[in-house]
């Protein structure tokens, strides 16, 4: 009995040892199977804000934005050496400007980005149609990036950071826009309707155009504690009668300035339309022209929009509205 007890005893020793190494292997493999710390993530495949699974073979060492708004957060990522082509309209910030030019922002010049041969284009939803597509066939690599939303803009951010080796500098980023936004909200969230003043925002003058409940300025105006009048109407620029406007009696009116070349047309109806004369913003001089490129753009002075707004709507609580930044205020 003692001898088959000893030989049991050596049995379960060398499978104790056996199961040991396999273990021992396993976890070896494993280890050989993450990627160590500082390895190349790429070839990267993500999926883009238009749905599609886009491969990205190697660190970009050469990047286009046809998007004013993008080539924003390219430089916002400390990007700006890569950046090799933008749009005739890109134009902030101010050393963009000395950027190659590969066309406009519905008219890229296909043959220059093609000459440059960039590791990765930067678009959006107006290329779609025809631009992505012939990009493409032409074996160049495409993300499309359209954010709507303020949500949105910050994944845009981190996706960019994400195909360019930014990751850090992406996260940082958002982070601190989102605290410049809680940084609003905090004082506007609990706000009564009573308390909320109406606003009216001028996208353009003729037609009369303002921005529905799916744009971006809409979530904007209501985060800055203020109501749109147009927030029954769905659509990002919807038309809208100025006998709606005066039914409404907005209490502030805000006005792009800036588009189409250094229009101010919007800011001039706010101000001298006759027919407006009688509304609450244009009684107590609440009538203010904002850089279009400010809050139209869907890039990271997202914060710095809020922040003019909110100013804007609730001076007696954030202070009155000021040039500062890259902001610009016309009074």
């Amino acid at each position: 009995m003692r001898i088959k007890l000893c030989q049991l005893g050596g049995f379960c020793l060398i499978s104790i040892l056996l199961l040991g190494l396999v273990c021992a292997c396993t976890a070896s493999t494993t280890e050989e199977s993450t990627l160590p710390a500082g390895a190349s993530p790429f070839p990267l495949e993500v999926t883009d804000q238009d749905g599609r699974a886009v491969t990205i073979e190697r660190m970009p060492e050469k990047i286009i934005s046809l998007v004013p708004s993008i080539t924003e957060i390219v430089y916002a990522l400390g990007l700006e050496d890569k950046l090799v082509g933008v749009t005739n309209y890109c134009n902030y910030p101010e050393a963009v400007k000395d950027k190659p030019k590969i066309g406009g922002y519905s008219t890229v010049d296909l043959e220059k980005v093609v000459e440059i041969q960039p590791d990765l284009i930067l678009a959006t939803r107006i290329h779609r149609a025809e631009v992505i597509p012939e990009l493409e066939r032409l074996g160049l690599t495409v993300l499309d990036l359209y954010p709507t939303t303020i949500d949105e803009v910050l994944e845009a951010i981190t996706m960019v950071g994400e195909c360019t080796g930014k990751e850090d500098e992406a996260s940082q980023l958002v982070t601190g826009i989102r605290d410049r936004i809680s940084a609003i909200t905090s004082k506007t969230a609990n706000l009564t309707e009573a308390q909320r003043p109406r606003v009216f925002y001028v996208q353009w003058h003729d037609p009369l155009r303002t921005a529905g409940s799916d744009n971006r300025i809409h979530e904007l105006i209501e985060l800055a504690g203020g109501t749109n009048i147009a927030q029954d109407l769905s659509g990002i620029s919807v038309t809208i009668s100025l006998e709606a406007v005066i039914a409404a009696n907005p209490e502030v009116i805000v006005a792009g300035v800036g588009m189409a070349a250094g229009e101010d047309s919007p800011l001039q109806l706010a101000l001298t339309e006759p027919r407006l004369k009688g509304v609450d913003a244009r009684i107590n001089n609440q009538v203010y022209g904002m850089d279009n490129d400010l809050i139209n753009r869907a890039g990271p002075r997202i914060a710095e929009a809020l922040e003019v707004l909110a100013k804007m709507i609730h001076p007696e609580i954030f202070g009155p509205p000021e040039n500062q930044g890259g902001a610009k205020i016309y009074e």
